[in-house]
């Protein structure tokens, strides 16, 4: 079983289905070129193991075009046909599209000091999330 994802006529993720290759093959869902394999364990670029962590090997990339497409497809997401990768919905206007990773980059760097933040975006920073 593989997962699938059914994109529209904009490029945009409808729905995501684990099914056998054949039986997309074969159009019970719709028109074959209308679904695009996904890897569920794959974000930003990077294979994941089992435990939702960075796997040590990451040649399990290779010659895996499911996983060559950056993110596990979700609905809503876009695919973009000339870098043949998943990308999510853009959080917000001032976010730049990192095209290594297929992700949305704020334009200012979290800070890393181990507390919580939540993005502002009318003054585009880092706001300390208070509990």
């Amino acid at each position: 079983m593989s997962h699938y994802a059914e994109v529209d006529n904009n490029n945009i993720v409808q729905r995501v289905l684990v099914v056998e290759s054949d039986v997309i093959q074969r159009g019970t869902f719709g028109e074959p070129s209308n679904w695009i394999k996904t890897s569920y364990n794959m974000k930003g670029g990077v294979y994941h193991d089992e435990t939702n962590t960075p796997a040590k090997d990451q040649s399990v990339i290779n010659g895996d075009k499911a996983r060559q497409r950056k993110n596990y497809a979700g609905v809503g997401f876009t695919y973009d046909k000339t870098m043949d990768a998943f990308i999510p919905p853009n959080p917000f206007p001032s976010w730049i599209l990192n095209k290594g990773t297929c992700l949305w980059d704020a334009p200012v760097a979290s800070p890393d000091d181990g507390k919580r933040y939540t993005w502002d975006e009318p003054n585009t920073k880092w706001i300390e999330v208070s509990e």
